[in-house]
């Protein structure tokens, strides 16, 4: 099936009050697990990669985002492909020419003000190519340019300061700090649902969560319900992707073939995105 917009996606959970999931993919064996979760899940999903990752295969976004790219379409569900976390623009631009359909550009390091001209710059560009953009206001937690916490005071997003950001910039939607963390490896994230209800009144553009690796089932479910759009989830891959790995080597430590092992840890990813895709369309 062809690349679906994100955008389209986005638009379509928001409208019928539910959520579409973005899972980060590293390597290919990522976005092979995932888009096989979706489709045994039989539900529509984004496959991000992030700046991170890009840097990680050698600042080379080609090769990732067209395997990447080619895994969707081979799939029998609705699959988009995002570009996350992006601080650097040359990197933005690129997306375009490889398949990407959205961007979250990523000035959450910068004073607010530089922010605000940074990811209005972005969005005029990415608007301009025909890439949605997402942008993130507030400070989750679990970055190194982050405060401690995601429950220190006064890192979490502001709904009225949202609303003029949005109104500011242009994004087409917005990350928003509300008690998750990223790179959690424990579920033990505690996220404000109220907040969450009010900035989802307060701001016109989908909201995002990202950290929901860190977050229980129920709080998941709550989110949504609470008026998050789209929910983002790496780190539970890993962890996952990780336990595949080390369970198959300590049990047959002369193995030496890369397909014996990374075949038991893309499962487990499988199961993973199933498990988290019937969590977050459990019926309200």
């Amino acid at each position: 099936m062809p690349l679906v917009p994100t955008g389209e996606l986005v638009a379509r959970a928001a409208a019928a009050r539910r959520c579409v999931a973005a899972f980060n993919v590293i390597t290919l064996e990522h976005a092979e697990a995932i888009a096989d979760g979706a489709q045994a899940a039989g539900r529509p999903v984004i496959l991000q990669i992030s700046e991170n990752a890009v840097r990680y295969h050698g600042g080379r976004l080609a090769p990732l985002a067209r395997a990447t790219a080619a895994v969707a379409e081979a799939s029998e569900v609705e699959l988009a492909l995002h570009l996350d976390h992006a601080t650097d623009m040359e990197l933005v631009r690129r997306a375009a020419d490889n398949g990407f359909s959205s961007v979250m550009f990523d000035a959450g390091a910068l004073p607010h003000d530089r922010n605000i001209a940074a990811t209005a710059e972005a969005a005029r560009w990415a608007h301009g190519a025909g890439l949605w953009l997402e942008a993130e206001l507030g400070y989750v937690g679990g970055k190194p340019d982050a405060p401690a916490s995601a429950h220190a005071a006064g890192v979490r997003t502001d709904p009225a300061e949202a609303a003029d950001y949005v109104a500011r910039t242009g994004v087409d939607a917005l990350a928003v700090a509300v008690g998750s963390s990223h790179a959690m490896t424990e579920r033990t994230a505690s996220l404000d649902h109220g907040l969450i209800a009010r900035l989802r009144e307060a701001v016109p553009v989908p909201l995002v969560l990202h950290g929901s690796s860190g977050v229980p089932d129920a709080d998941l479910r709550a989110a949504v319900e609470a008026g998050m759009a789209k929910v983002n989830i790496g780190t539970a891959l890993n962890v996952a992707f990780t336990r595949g790995v080390r369970d198959t080597l300590a049990a047959t430590p002369a193995l030496t073939d890369p397909r014996k092992y990374l075949g038991p840890a893309r499962t487990e990813v499988t199961e993973t995105v199933t498990t988290l895709l019937s969590v977050l369309s459990a019926p309200r």
